[in-house]
């Protein structure tokens, strides 16, 4: 396959126009290699690890959730010129999909919903709510990692969830999901202020934990090369 090719049909996958604003110039192929493609690998991001594994697969691509250039660029230097290097000096493409493959259909939240089994779906500004008839013990059992989560609030069952890929605790956002009927919400990086202000229970797990299964699945279903690469999280009691 061609790198055009490739393009067409991860755009198909997770159509740029799904992108939130922010997203501009940080999707897509942001880091061109070989033209020719043979290997693929995908990871959650393009760690230093990751692309050294990549590496050592001779990939051609390197399919990611989360671009390492967020930030405009005015010197390559330390982390940055370091993963540079490894990328350029390989010839290996790097490709983002970020909130486009959040909000595309078999994304990050269906696939994160159907781990979970929710049912009766709706989709809300991001992520969505479905029916639910778990408790939170049983919802941390099922997410990959065993990573955990932490509850804030009270909950028993539940039987509507809300559940948000990545850093989705937006007071706004959480309110939309209860007006859905959820009477929970799943998501990772809570603030504070925003855990006292919600409507509903508030569920936070890990970025990696919700996202990750998503490159996975996508790694699986487009025969590539899936490259673990958990963060270290120990919790202390």
């Amino acid at each position: 396959m061609d790198i055009q090719e490739f393009v067409t049909a991860m755009e198909q996958v997770a159509p740029p126009e799904l992108a939130e604003d922010y997203d501009a110039g940080r999707i897509g192929l942001i880091v061109e290699g070989r033209e020719e493609l043979r290997t693929i690998c995908c990871a959650l991001d393009a760690t230093q690890r990751v692309v050294e594994v990549a590496v050592t697969l001779d990939a051609d691509m390197l399919v990611v959730h989360h671009t390492p250039l967020w930030s405009p660029i005015t010197a390559v230097r330390g982390s940055t010129s370091h993963l540079l290097r490894s990328l350029l000096s390989s010839d290996m493409n790097l490709y983002v999909m970020h909130t486009n493959f959040d909000h595309a259909h078999d994304g990050v939240n269906d696939i994160l919903a159907e781990i979970l089994g929710l049912q009766s779906r709706e989709r809300m500004t991001a992520g969505l709510v479905g029916d639910c008839a778990l408790d939170a013990e049983e919802i941390a059992r099922r997410l990959p990692g065993g990573g955990g989560i932490r509850v804030y609030g009270e909950v028993g069952t539940i039987r509507r969830l809300a559940v948000v890929g990545g850093s989705g605790f937006d007071i706004n956002l959480i309110q939309e999901a209860a007006d859905l009927g959820a009477d929970a919400f799943l998501s990772a990086e809570l603030k504070h202020s925003v855990a006292r202000a919600s409507p509903i229970p508030c569920l936070e797990a890990t970025h990696y934990t919700l996202e990750a299964p998503a490159m996975e699945v996508l790694a699986s279903r487009m025969g590539w090369h899936y490259i673990s690469d958990p963060p270290h999280v120990v919790v202390v009691p």
